[in-house]
């Protein structure tokens, strides 16, 4: 049996579980540690033997290790692999035990968990992690939420771990019951979102203006100095430069099968931006494309049937126009997000700060950007007079000049993609997204009297909102036509 005083452990010792108990030692803790294989746990410990680990052969071994209260971190695949661990675990540990489900679990999962540990005297967490392998090792975004007792207790562990950014480690608690693995999905959404669009952008500077790798990656660089300084735009230009190893002035790039994966992050934002009634499209878009993606004999057979575009120039379009498109709709993407956490958060009754999501993310994450500071900025509402949160981010005065600013060469980019044939799902979409948000009148008064005309549905006047009237529109048709049109 392996000795007590362990101060957290760590089930799961996949890249993700063997980096983070790495980064949890390396901040002078001593980490217990368990994997289903125990080959990974041993090899862990040989790997890196000035780590201060135990290693546990069964989880009877690691909850006897592990000083009470006991934080122990689960990194194991989502779904059944997180109910087993908690299987295994519920009758071994002791009044306010906290287990944390780091991993990507759905948030109704993490709820229905909740639930369960209630009836049990150790404590539930549901624990989003954002940064990859690298994050895990050196500092991730970390995204806690439900007992919020627990969240005390752990707290400084997590920030001793966590990214640091200039506002401070980038760990908050994301509010009650599932928020924390609700919050770290809508990341993923707009991570999705992010990486379409930057995606598309590239596409269009090398297939339509006829860029070199060489000089998107340059362009890449420019715009990483910029307003679109991110992460994913900084490893967009060192992709660009990246040779191949087995073409000869190859482009590795060009070597990569365009079958993008995805693990369900994404399709979960969807699904629950439809339940909640909020509007997503860029992101749907995003999935969408991967969608789309996975398929490619049935493009190649597309390609072939419909003779492809041959000519793919695109027409009075610049690179700015590009650069300010792509900002425009990462601006909207960002907008949607938001407005699903704020939705959520409601519905849920979560509590989420929206100003401390924006500065968790701001680094460690996948989608840390400098754009950031300004989405919190937005949403910090400290009760000053006039201090009023937005009800949508791009309708915080600091954003509404700069889209509109933006919109003419926005329109212009979707317009010459368009007609050149190039593919943008996503800049197109956030375009049709802002144009359906800034009309006070749109279509959907003809979808409602279709709606009354075949199913009785009934619809509201624009002179009485709040009555349901119901008109027998065949009937009425065939009296106005009659009479001449006049109604009467």
């Amino acid at each position: 049996m392996p000795e007590a005083g362990c101060d957290v452990a760590v089930i799961g010792l996949g890249v993700m579980g063997a980096n983070f108990a790495l980064n949890f030692a390396s901040r002078g803790l001593r980490v217990a540690l368990f994997n289903r294989s125990p080959e990974a746990t041993h090899q862990l410990v040989a790997d890196y033997p000035g780590s201060d680990f135990v290693a546990c052969e069964s989880l009877e071994s690691l909850v006897a290790a592990t000083e009470r209260p006991r934080r122990i971190v689960l990194l194991v695949p989502d779904g059944a692999p997180v109910d087993e661990s908690l299987d295994g675990l519920d009758g071994l540990l002791d009044a306010d035990d906290i287990v944390i489900d780091s991993g990507n679990s759905l948030f109704l999962d993490t709820d229905r968990r909740a639930a369960r540990a209630k009836s049990s005297p150790w404590r539930f967490v549901g624990m989003g992690i954002s940064g990859g392998s690298e994050g895990a090792l050196r500092g991730p975004a970390i995204m806690p939420g439900g007992d919020f007792e627990a969240w005390g207790r752990l707290k400084p562990i997590l920030e001793s771990v966590a990214a640091v950014a200039d506002s401070g480690p980038c760990v908050a608690y994301c509010g009650r019951g599932s928020a924390g693995h609700f919050v770290k999905m809508v990341h993923n959404g707009i991570e999705y979102g992010d990486m379409q669009l930057i995606a598309e952008s590239a596409s269009l500077l090398r297939e339509g203006l006829g860029l070199a790798p060489e000089q998107v990656a340059d362009v890449f660089s420019e715009w990483n100095a910029g307003d679109l300084e991110s992460y994913l735009i900084e490893i967009t230009a060192d992709i660009f430069r990246t040779a191949d190893p087995q073409v000869p002035d190859g482009l590795l790039l060009d070597s990569v099968l365009d079958r993008a994966g995805q693990k369900g992050t994404g399709r979960w934002t969807v699904k629950a931006a439809l339940d909640l009634g909020v509007a997503i499209p860029t992101i749907a878009a995003a999935v969408d494309a991967r969608v789309l993606s996975a398929n490619r004999e049935r493009r190649v057979e597309a390609e072939a049937a419909f003779g492809g575009n041959s000519n793919s120039t695109l027409e009075s379009v610049t690179v700015d126009d590009i650069r300010s498109a792509l900002y425009a709709s990462k601006m909207a993407s960002y907008s949607q997000g938001f407005d699903l956490l704020a939705r959520a958060s409601e519905e849920y009754d979560y509590g989420t700060d929206l100003a401390e999501v924006g500065r968790i993310w701001k680094a460690g994450c996948i989608i840390r950007a400098r754009f950031l500071d300004r989405v919190r900025e937005a949403f910090s509402v400290n009760g000053g007079e006039g201090q009023v949160a937005p009800s949508l981010l791009v309708l915080a005065p600091s954003f509404r000049a700069e889209l509109a600013d933006r919109v003419p060469r926005w329109r212009r980019v979707v317009a010459a993609a368009t007609l050149a044939g190039i593919p943008i799902p996503g800049l197109a979409a956030s375009l049709a997204w802002f144009d359906t948000l800034g009309r006070a009148r749109g279509s959907a008064n003809l979808i409602q009297a279709q709606r009354d005309y075949f199913g009785s549905h009934t619809y509201e006047r624009t002179d009485a909102p709040g009555e349901f009237v119901h008109t027998d529109w065949a009937a009425a048709a065939r009296r106005d036509g009659e009479s001449g049109g006049s109604g009467e």
